[in-house]
C-alpha cells in the first residue's frame, strides 16, 4: 500500500472516547519531548499544538538551541504503522544555496532491469521534516517546499506524488547570520501556522541538560510509550469534532484581523487563511492543555505566534508582536465578558 493510506483505516473519533484517546496522545508526546528537551515547555506545547492542528512551524533560533533534538524526539515518538511504505518518521534537510529541488523531492531514475524510469523519493517523504536554515536555499527550492507545505504533494517531471497526511515541517532560520540568505516570500510565511522565537533556556534548565550526561538525550524518552500515525490522525479528527469552539470566536478572529488591517502601523494585515488555520489551532491548544473547550486565554496565547509573521509593519514599528497583542486584548476581553454573562 502507498504512503497515502486511506482515512478509512483511521479509528473512529466520535464521542468522548475519541477525545480521551486524543488527550492520551497529546500527553504521551508532551511527556516524551519534555524528557528530552529541558526548559522549553512553552515551545513543546506550541509544536504539539501545530502538529495536532495540521500546521507547520517556523523556529527563529540560535545554533545549539535544541531544535534538532526536539524534531528528532518528535519523529522518534511516531512508531511505524503497517501498510505505510516509504515514509520515514523523521528526516533532516540542511538547506544550502546549491541545493536543487530534486534533492528534497526526489527524482526519476532509469532502471535497466525494468527499462523505464522509477521515482526515487527524497527526504521530504517523512512524517516530521526538519528544514534546517530554510532561508539559505534558492527560491526554486523554496517553491518546492511551498507546494509540499500547501498541498502535501511534490511535482517531479510533471508527475505529482502525494505526501503522507501526517506530513509536518519544522523549519528554522538564524535571526542574526543573514549573509547569503534568501528571505522567505510572504506566501511561504503564510503557510507556517506559528513563528516561534526561541530564547536561551534558564540556568536551572541548562544544569538539568548537563546533569543528564553521559546518557544520550534521545534515550531519555524511551520510558514513555510513543504513538502511531493512526493515533495522531485520529487525534486531529477528534479535536475538530469534539473540542467545543463557540461561534463567538469566529467573530473575534474576524474583528481582530480587520482591526489589524485598519491600524496605520500595519501595511499588510493578516490573511483570511490565517483565520482558518487559527480555528483548529485554538482547539489543539485546548486539547494539549487537557480541556474539551476553547477559552479566551487560548486566543490570547496563540495570536502573536499566528499573526506576527504575517504582518508587514510601517517603518519605525519594531515590535509587530506588541501590535498583535494590543488588538488581541480587546477581543479577549470581549469574549470574557460574553462568557461571564452566561
Amino acid at each position: 500500500m502507498d504512503a497515502t493510506t486511506s482515512s478509512e483505516n483511521v479509528p473512529s473519533t466520535n464521542g468522548s472516547g475519541g477525545l480521551e484517546s486524543a488527550h492520551e496522545v497529546a500527553n504521551r508526546l508532551k511527556a516524551r519531548l519534555g524528557a528530552v528537551v529541558r526548559g522549553r515547555d512553552d515551545v513543546i506545547e506550541l509544536v504539539l499544538t501545530a502538529l495536532l492542528a495540521d500546521g507547520h512551524v517556523l523556529l527563529e533560533d540560535y545554533p545549539g538551541s535544541g531544535k534538532t533534538t526536539l524534531a528528532r524526539a518528535l519523529g522518534g515518538s511516531i512508531r511505524e504503522d503497517q501498510g505505510v511504505v516509504g515514509i520515514a518518521p523523521f528526516r533532516r534537510i540542511q538547506f544550502t544555496p546549491d541545493l536543487l529541488p530534486s534533492d528534497i523531492t526526489g527524482t526519476n531514475v532509469f532502471e535497466l532491469e525494468r527499462s523505464n524510469f522509477v521515482f526515487r523519493r527524497g527526504p521530504i517523504f517523512a512524517h516530521v521534516v526538519l528544514a534546517d536554515e530554510i532561508n539559505r536555499t534558492s527560491p526554486k527550492v523554496q517553491a518546492a517546499m511551498l507546494e509540499a507545505m500547501a498541498e502535501k504533494q511534490v511535482t517531479v517531471d510533471n508527475d505529482t506524488h502525494a505526501l503522507d497526511d501526517l506530513f509536518f515541517v519544522i523549519a528554522t532560520q538564524n535571526p542574526l547570520d543573514l549573509a547569503g540568505t534568501y528571505p522567505l516570500p510572504t506566501p511561504q510565511l503564510d503557510r507556517f501556522l506559528f513563528k516561534i522565537k526561541m530564547e536561551h533556556i534558564s540556568r536551572d534548565a541548562e544544569l538539568e541538560v548537563l546533569a543528564a550526561y553521559p546518557a544520550p538525550h534521545l534515550s531519555l524518552a524511551d520510558e514513555v510509550p510513543g504513538v502511531t500515525r493512526h493515533d495522531l490522525l485520529a487525534a486531529r479528527r477528534a479535536l475538530r469534532a469534539n473540542v467545543a469552539l463557540d461561534a463567538a470566536f469566529r467573530e473575534a478572529l474576524v474583528d481582530l484581523a480587520r482591526s489589524l488591517r485598519d491600524d496605520k502601523r500595519v501595511l499588510q494585515g493578516a490573511s483570511t487563511r490565517s483565520l482558518v488555520l487559527m480555528m483548529p489551532a485554538l482547539q489543539a491548544r485546548a486539547l494539549v492543555s487537557g480541556r474539551d473547550h476553547v477559552t479566551p486565554h487560548d486566543l490570547e496565547v496563540l495570536a502573536p505566534y499566528v499573526f506576527t509573521h504575517r504582518l508587514e509593519c510601517a517603518p519605525g514599528v519594531d515590535d509587530a508582536a506588541a501590535v498583535v497583542r494590543e488588538h488581541a486584548k480587546a477581543q479577549v476581553e470581549k469574549l470574557a465578558r460574553r462568557s461571564l454573562k452566561r
